[in-house]
């Protein structure tokens, strides 16, 4: 079986593909060119110049940023579980 890219795009985030890498931060595919990579405890990781530069201001504007973060999520998995929903009550006829 070969494996490629990810299918699946929300509204906030790019498709994966190899010219983007996944923010372990923020949970989003960016572009190569707006990464950096971190070292953590666990490895080295990719996490987006936004997310990094986040950390760099007031605790109010991180807090902003986090639950700007959490409402993109929450939306982009609202919608994946509609389409779901749907994709099972079509099946069920």
């Amino acid at each position: 079986m070969k494996s490629g890219p990810l299918l699946f795009t929300t509204p906030t985030t790019i498709m994966a593909s190899p010219e983007t890498l996944y923010c372990y931060h923020c949970g989003r595919h960016h572009p190569r060119e707006e990464m950096r990579q971190i070292e953590t405890k666990g490895g080295k990781k990719w996490r987006c110049i936004k997310s990094i530069e986040a950390t760099k201001k007031s605790s109010v504007l991180r807090d902003a940023f986090g639950k700007t973060v959490t409402a993109d999520n929450r939306s982009g998995n609202q919608t994946r579980i509609k389409a779901r929903l749907e994709a099972e009550r079509l099946t069920v006829r």
